[in-house]
């Protein structure tokens, strides 16, 4: 059986990790990979679009990804409780002609006992913006630790 710790129930401590976990994954922009995180019939929910399991949560990330480009994302624990977390979040990307966005969402997650996330209800705004009002700078990949999350950086 698959497994991914932290496993719920979870801590403050945990649940921060968990958290961390995702956004580290999503940055990645390797939809095959975010996918291992979600269990094999795991149940979206994403704007307007509603997908059940991995071959079609790829598939969505795929498109996602095509679509928003230079994608870097910051996610923030909200709550949690048992085997439930809710996040808070933004990302910034652009579209093919150069327009900038940053997107702000919050998720619900609610996990099996693997630690695997087997229902995700995301909710996600887009905000058009000036290239020079970005304010998530790291090259692709993983957020630095030193890089402000949400909070610090007044969002």
């Amino acid at each position: 059986m698959e497994t991914r710790p932290p496993l719920p129930p979870f801590t403050f401590e945990t649940a921060v990790q968990k958290v961390r976990a995702a956004e580290d994954g999503w940055n990645t922009r390797d939809p095959k990979r975010v996918a291992t995180a979600y269990t094999l019939q795991s149940r979206w929910r994403n704007r307007a679009e509603f997908v059940s399991g991995r071959e079609e949560i790829v598939g969505l990330l795929s498109r996602k990804w095509v679509r928003e480009m230079d994608y870097r994302l910051i996610k923030e624990l909200w709550a949690f409780g048992g085997n439930r977390i809710a996040v808070r979040f933004a990302y910034e990307w652009h579209d093919d002609a150069g327009n900038w966005f940053r997107s702000y969402g919050n998720e619900n997650w609610e996990f099996d006992d693997m630690g695997l996330m087997a229902v995700r209800h995301a909710s996600i705004n887009d905000l058009p913006i000036q290239a020079a009002e970005r304010k998530f700078h790291w090259p692709p990949g993983r957020r630095p630790d030193e890089h402000p999350g949400l909070s610090d950086l007044g969002l």
